[in-house]
């Protein structure tokens, strides 16, 4: 079951929509995009609501910035929820740089999704994991600087009231351990990138709406999961993601998940490989082909 903005292919107009679980694991569908001339990836990662990072993963033979009019560029508006999902909790995937929001579209039938990019922390100032809650929604939240951050830009004062230099942006979401926030900014462009101090950066029309949906005292779980797998009607499907800090053993959590779900023995072990290799971030058909002798592609282990 796919709510009516997937259905209708308005993918580009906002926050990805979709029900989960409902039979089909997969939500939206990758598109095409031709480069119109003067665009960059960066602002065709923010018309289709995917992150830049996303973007140019699924894109790694073109240059981010000129990719060149009349280029086609394939946006990845497709997505497996993460395993930490579940109905009344925010997840945030580091590894992707995704959040996931689910809820209750009625007693007893699939979650309500949405799902959009997030900024990350920059090295040395890593987003944390772990479980919080949502304690507190800010309209025009100012923004106490730090110490750590005022060491290093000593010119900034104590407090940066709302407006266009607050990084904040419109809104927050002040989690249980107080100093981490899902926040707007004032600098879309780090959406999808590791530019934070920390906190979980939205772009400023999907804060608005994240904090319109989000009540207080929302769970939300801060996870890193490279590796995703979904079924779809009779196919089985894998996303990965490139992570690092430390690396993955990618091939490892995909089997695990797999065979957690029983699917392992349905799966082109080749076609696995392959999606591991290319790390395009889409979820990728591994399942093993109708007539296909039995061990065939099964290599790995």
């Amino acid at each position: 079951m796919i709510l009516a903005a997937l259905a209708s292919g308005l993918l580009a107009s906002g926050p990805i929509d979709g029900a989960y679980p409902g039979g089909d694991e997969v939500l939206g569908a990758v598109q095409r995009h031709p480069v119109r001339e003067g665009e960059s990836l960066i602002e065709i990662a923010r018309d289709y609501d995917v992150g830049f990072n996303a973007i140019s993963a699924a894109n790694p033979g073109l240059d981010p910035f000129v990719p060149g009019t009349g280029a086609q560029v394939e946006v990845p508006t497709a997505f497996l929820v993460p395993q930490a999902a579940a109905c009344g909790r925010v997840v945030v995937n580091l590894s992707e740089m995704r959040l996931y929001y689910t809820f209750a579209l009625g007693r007893g039938g699939p979650w309500g999704v949405v799902t959009v990019p997030v900024g990350i922390g920059e090295e040395g100032s890593a987003t944390p994991t772990g479980t919080y809650r949502v304690v507190e929604k800010e309209t025009r939240p100012p923004w106490h600087v730090p110490a750590s951050i005022r060491s290093e830009r000593p010119e900034l004062p104590p407090v940066v009231p709302p407006g266009p230099d607050n990084p904040l942006g419109t809104r927050a979401l002040r989690l249980s351990s107080r100093s981490l926030l899902i926040h707007g900014t004032n600098k879309p462009w780090g959406v999808g990138r590791r530019v934070s101090h920390g906190c979980i950066r939205l772009y400023p029309e999907d804060i608005t709406r994240l904090y319109r949906l989000v009540p207080v005292g929302t769970a939300v779980a801060v996870v890193r999961e490279p590796v995703k797998v979904g079924l779809d009607r009779d196919r089985v499907y894998v996303e990965v993601h490139a992570d690092r800090d430390p690396e993955p053993d990618y091939r490892a959590l995909a089997q695990d998940l797999l065979a957690g779900r029983g699917a392992l023995g349905r799966v082109d072990l080749g076609k696995l490989e392959a999606a591991i290799r290319e790390r395009s971030g889409m979820p990728v058909d591994i399942t093993e082909s109708p007539g296909q002798p039995e061990g065939a592609g099964r290599r790995g282990g």
